[in-house]
């Protein structure tokens, strides 16, 4: 009997010095706005495949996508109380507690997927993502959206002065705000669920978007010509609850690392791989696409320069200065 109470004591012992992780699995509720046909939905599937492949089956993701738990906001608010674990929202949304994260919206900053990859996964992208563990949350890298380009139903527009007077709906964004108004643009913030019925009674003439957001909408049957402004580069940010971080040990931080490094090329990949298909679709249901040359797109920079000095002069000079660096390196390269 005392044998037996013995063991009994060293196996409490055992199980009380026991890492808890290790006899503990986690689950991950990863939330985002975006259909399951997403390329931000196979990112998702790719991370949680990699994931549990890293951590023996310990960690497991849950996907919440188009929308399940909220809004951008709601599902921000859900990280930072530890309520959520995961979420890959535009980084437009980090604004309104980061607002250096503002310097990505600016318009005509990088012309090319290199340039853009370049200037996230650099310096700059990296000083924006240290800002955020004050704010409850951690941030694993940035995932490709796409370049934004303009639907209207007017015109072609082919150099700055096509934009003048059109009623072009964008995110509601002071940076796209004044950048639409520096081309003599009528912007109308509204709400994106709201858009296709304000095209469609002719409320608003165009709007802005990546291709394949252009496609899924059905934004062709309302909108004549698509116009490659390419004015904004757009990159969604994969985000982790803090308070959820530092309950991991380093081990599965590690893991959670690992898995979201070998998915952001594969998700930028199917994404950028989306756009060019969208692009075919959307010209093969009868829109009228035309690009602009990059001496046009250049002149579209320089009006547009006011409105870069002007919110520049509102954000942490040290990162301003390395946004400028940064651009000036990437475009040399």
């Amino acid at each position: 009997m005392k044998f037996l109470r013995t063991l009994a004591a060293i196996g409490l012992v055992a199980a009380l010095s026991a890492p808890s992780w290790a006899q503990q699995e986690r689950v991950i509720r990863f939330g985002h706005l975006n259909n399951t046909d997403h390329p931000v939905s196979f990112g998702v599937k790719r991370f949680s495949e990699l994931l549990a492949t890293k951590s023996g089956g310990k960690m497991k993701v849950q996907e919440y996508p188009s929308n399940q738990l909220g809004n951008e906001m709601q599902q921000q608010s859900a990280l930072q109380g530890g309520v959520q674990q995961m979420s890959a929202p535009a980084t437009t949304s980090l604004a309104g507690i980061v607002k250096e994260f503002g310097l990505i919206d600016f318009p005509f900053s990088v012309s090319t997927f290199a340039q853009a990859d370049a200037l996230l996964d650099g310096p700059l992208g990296q000083a924006l993502i240290a800002k955020l563990p004050e704010k409850g949350l951690i941030a694993l890298g940035y995932w490709d959206l796409g370049f934004r380009n303009t639907t209207n139903s007017k015109h072609a527009i082919k150099r700055a002065e096509d934009l003048e007077g059109l009623k072009i709906r964008v995110i509601p964004n002071p940076v796209f705000l004044d950048t639409f108004k520096a081309f003599k643009a009528n912007p109308v913030p509204l709400p994106f669920a709201e858009l296709y019925g304000a095209l469609e009674s002719k409320a608003v003439d165009g709007q802005e978007n990546p291709f394949s957001v252009i496609l899924s909408n059905k934004f062709f049957e309302v909108q004549k010509y698509l116009s490659a402004t390419n004015h904004v580069y757009a990159a969604n940010i994969v985000l982790v609850s803090k308070k959820f971080w530092d309950q991991l040990t380093p081990t599965e931080q590690k893991w959670m690392k690992e898995a979201a490094d070998e998915t952001r090329g594969y998700q930028r990949q199917v994404s950028r791989a989306a756009a060019q298909k969208a692009l075919g679709d959307l010209q093969a249901k009868g829109i009228q696409f035309n690009e602009i040359t990059p001496a046009e797109q250049a002149r579209m920079r320089q009006i547009a320069q006011p409105v870069i000095d002007k919110f520049s002069s509102q954000y942490e000079p040290a990162i301003v200065k390395l946004y400028q660096s940064e651009l000036a390196r990437i475009r040399k390269q």
